[in-house]
């Protein structure tokens, strides 16, 4: 005789089985109002195929990063005639590409080989941590990368003589300031913008459609952003460390040596604040100047007193 429910009727060992969670979560589900109570049937609790419908739309939301809580709320909104459409579009417009890269599929030998040719498993190990190779399941002899670009970063690094070590410690650095900027972002953009949409939970599918259409519109205002900020930095630090490193490195042929001198970071953002942080470094230098100018003609005029003095004595 087979065990198999008929007509959607389950048992409890057969829900789990189907909808991929365990006999616990489905219990735990039911004890916080996010499943409903088993029909009573005799002595045997039976669930329908709604509750197989119900687990796979929680499981499909936690995928999406939603806690309990917040689905309990979708649910409940659902069961109250609300649909969950827009909601669920928004959730798509979120998890969807933020690049225009595609992921491409590469061999370990060929990973091998734009990397100088040396099997190196411990950078191996590092770059799947990081994320930037996902093994591939069933072929241990591919990965996929998620971002070509990066990768290609990465051996134009190692061939100008950067170690793999130092490349990972960078990008761990790299990666922590930028969703640092990422979440400011979206910090910001939630108080100006989206917070119209996040008074009601959930949202209507209405709100919620016309929340997934500006996350469409400024989707790409943040690497925009970050892309301009990042080529005014560039152009200002390496303007300023080339020269740092000419006026230190050579001979000066004139009487200008450049040296560097460390100045407090509150002073320097004062300067900043006045001047602007490009003409900072010349406002220093000149405010120097002045002053070594000042006290020149204060030890010009002492001497000329001094010699006056002694003329009067004499």
């Amino acid at each position: 005789m087979s065990d198999e429910p008929v007509g959607g009727a389950y048992r409890i060992e057969d829900l789990a089985h189907r909808s991929g969670a365990t006999v616990r979560t489905i219990r735990a589900y039911q004890d916080r109002g996010l499943l409903p109570r088993p029909e009573r049937r005799g002595r045997a609790n039976v669930y329908a195929d709604a509750h197989l419908a119900r687990l796979r739309q929680i499981a499909h939301l936690l995928d999406r990063g939603y806690t309990l809580a917040s689905i309990k709320e979708l649910l409940e909104a659902w069961d109250a005639g609300r649909g969950l459409g827009g909601i669920l579009g928004l959730v798509a417009e979120v998890d969807g590409p933020w690049t225009d890269e595609e992921a491409v599929r590469i061999s370990r030998a060929e990973l091998d080989d734009r990397f100088g040719g040396s099997p190196d498993d411990a950078a191996v190990a590092d770059a799947v941590a990081l994320g930037v190779l996902e093994p591939v399941p069933g072929d241990e002899d591919s990965f996929l990368v998620p971002s070509p670009q990066e990768l290609a970063v990465a051996v134009e690094l190692y061939a100008t003589g950067v170690p793999l070590s130092a490349i990972a410690g960078h990008l761990r650095e790299l990666r922590g300031q930028v969703e640092h900027i990422a979440s400011r972002f979206l910090e910001f953009t939630t108080e100006h913008v989206f917070a119209r949409y996040l008074g009601e939970h959930p949202p209507s599918d209405a709100d919620a459609a016309e929340a997934a259409s500006l996350v469409r519109r400024l989707r790409p205002l943040a690497q925009q952003t970050v892309d301009a900020e990042l080529a005014r930095a560039m152009r200002l630090f390496a303007t300023r460390h080339l020269r740092q490193h000419l006026g230190s490195g050579q001979a000066p042929d004139r009487g200008d040596e450049t040296r560097t001198v460390e100045i407090p970071v509150g002073t320097m953002r004062a300067v900043e604040g006045l001047v602007g942080a490009e003409r900072a470094a010349a406002f220093v230098a000149a405010a120097a100047e002045l002053e070594v100018q000042k006290r020149t003609l204060d030890q010009l005029a002492s001497n000329n007193r001094s010699r006056n003095d002694v003329h009067e004595i004499g």
